[in-house]
């Protein structure tokens, strides 16, 4: 059904719907009807049963809130006034204060209110000063009647009422290089045989609302940026790790389309919202997994420390930014997962039953305790690296038979960690009270030899997110840190099935201003 706009309600007056037959009649009546639940749904949203942020609800609806009993009263915890000095009449009977004494030197200047990121209110504005030529013609008609929902007819009678320029990236034959093409979309006003007229109009999509700003992201077709163009610019940001004024300096030179950094910034984090659904589908098929690596790295969201965690599969990806709680691990693994996780030695992992430890950090460990000074440490250090690494090789190279041919190796692994239990020195004993109290992590792979002994894998993945965050710092809101771990979990899920990215993430974009749903990822391709 298409939405009813305010030209199409004026025109559906009380003789207009007289004129109607029974059957069209009640098709108008059905469509009246599913656009006042819509809007009445709508009117009744507010921030605590939507996404919607609480500047957005009614100050005369907000319930009153009760005052906090705890607070002391008025002036109860503030220093008392200091006694009156005689000598501080005379003072301000010859004259001012200031005049008299100097200020204290503990009193610092009234600090300015911190200015806004982006144009600052009274400024002059840069405005586009070449004019776009358009190079061809994209037509848009009204699929059908907007009153009656017949199929649209007679389309050479239709006239536009509306036009904008779309700047869209092509790519030539045979990848030989890349230009861009400004299109003019013109959308068409069909009349249709009941007599009422439909407007073709831009597709909307999904708003992203951030409480404090002035005006909210909406996906919608009437942009100045095509699909391709919006992708590949996110691509220069994201996989490239450019900065907005890079990329305006690398558009205006190379492909010759100068664009604003505001225009540049709404692109990047547009694709990330579009993929935003694909996230979730994925989060949900994570559940299905035989085996997740899990791993986190710290992450800075405007100063605030957050932690971007990342879940994986062979064909899944999935990256989230948020607190280092179990409530988080429960949004990437439900409850009801009964895989194995591959890990670290994070203490929250460790409420899951069937877990591999990742012996990789395990190793490190043992390098460092094998260059020790103390000389005691530095010969167990070299025992347990040499146990460990010869663990690895066995279960890899004996295949059915590792967990017979990895017991010696094991009981001397488990006899090194209780001679090191002990220790007086700290790094040993830690390590060895680390491995016995997690040895049925450590060894989980000795028995079930399709368990990956480390957690490469998620350390891989994440080693793009890092660098990112050593040359940007992180993100600066959470509507940032969303559209950065939804655009870099499709691009790696992606990567994992040989899909091209970039081509998957343009049409999420096109089919998200139309406020269509994403297609879902392609599986792997078949290997030949």
């Amino acid at each position: 059904m298409s939405r009813l706009t305010k030209d199409d309600l004026a025109q559906m007056d009380r003789s207009y719907l007289e004129s109607l037959d029974p059957d069209r009649l009640l098709n108008a009546a059905w469509n009246l009807r599913q656009c006042a639940v819509e809007y009445l749904e709508r009117l009744a949203q507010n921030s605590r049963n939507s996404s919607r942020p609480p500047s957005s609800d009614s100050p005369f609806e907000r319930p009153c809130e009760a005052p906090d009993e705890t607070d002391a009263a008025p002036g109860a915890d503030d220093d008392p006034e200091p006694p009156e000095d005689p000598e501080d009449g005379a003072q301000e009977r010859c004259g001012s204060v200031d005049e008299c004494t100097p200020p204290p030197a503990s009193e610092s200047p009234p600090k300015r209110p911190r200015r806004r990121p982006g144009k600052q209110p009274g400024a002059k504005g840069c405005w586009r000063t070449d004019r776009l030529v358009p190079e061809i013609t994209v037509p848009h008609y009204p699929e059908c009647c907007a009153a009656c929902q017949e199929p649209a007819r007679d389309l050479e009678t239709a006239k536009p009422h509306m036009a904008h320029l779309v700047l869209e990236l092509e790519i030539l034959a045979e990848n030989r290089g890349l230009r861009i093409v400004c299109a003019k979309h013109l959308y068409y006003e069909s009349v249709c045989a009941c007599g009422h007229g439909t407007k073709a109009r831009p597709g909307q999509g999904y708003v992203s609302c951030v409480e404090g700003r002035t005006k909210d992201l909406q996906l919608t077709e009437y942009v100045l940026v095509g699909p391709l163009l919006a992708t590949f610019i996110a691509s220069l940001a994201h996989w490239d790790r450019m900065s907005r004024a890079k990329i305006c300096e690398f558009l205006a030179h190379w492909l010759a389309t100068p664009l604003s950094r505001g225009t540049v910034d709404r692109c990047v984090r547009e694709a990330g919202i579009a993929c935003m659904p694909v996230v979730e589908e994925l989060i949900r098929q994570l559940q299905a997994q035989d085996i997740l690596h899990l791993d986190e790295t710290p992450w800075w969201e405007h100063g605030k420390r957050l932690w971007l965690w990342v879940a994986m599969s062979t064909t899944i990806a999935v990256f989230v930014i948020g607190p280092r709680t179990k409530e988080m691990f429960r949004i990437l693994v439900s409850e009801a997962f009964l895989g194995w996780l591959v890990t670290d030695g994070y203490q929250t992992y460790r409420d899951h039953q069937w877990r591999q430890r990742c012996l990789a950090h395990l190793i490190r460990k043992a390098v460092g305790l094998s260059g020790a000074v103390d000389a005691q440490a530095q010969r167990m250090g070299e025992w347990l690296l040499r146990e460990l690494r010869r663990l690895i090789q066995t279960v890899a190279e004996a295949g059915e038979e590792a967990p017979r041919q990895s017991a010696p190796i094991l009981a001397r692994l488990k006899r090194a960690c209780i001679l090191g239990e002990d220790a007086e020195h700290t790094k040993l004993r830690e390590l060895a009270n680390e491995i016995l109290n997690d040895w049925d992590a450590v060894v989980a792979f000795v028995k079930n030899p399709g368990l990956p002994p480390t957690n490469n894998a998620a350390e891989r993945a994440l080693r793009h997110a890092v660098i990112a965050r050593r040359i940007s710092y992180g993100t600066r809101t959470p509507e940032g840190s969303l559209a950065y771990a939804s655009l870099l979990s499709v691009i790696q899920t992606c990567r994992l099935r040989d899909v091209d990215p970039w081509s998957y993430i343009a049409q999420t974009i096109a089919r998200g201003r139309k406020g269509l749903d994403p297609l879902p990822i392609p599986s792997a391709a078949a290997p030949a």
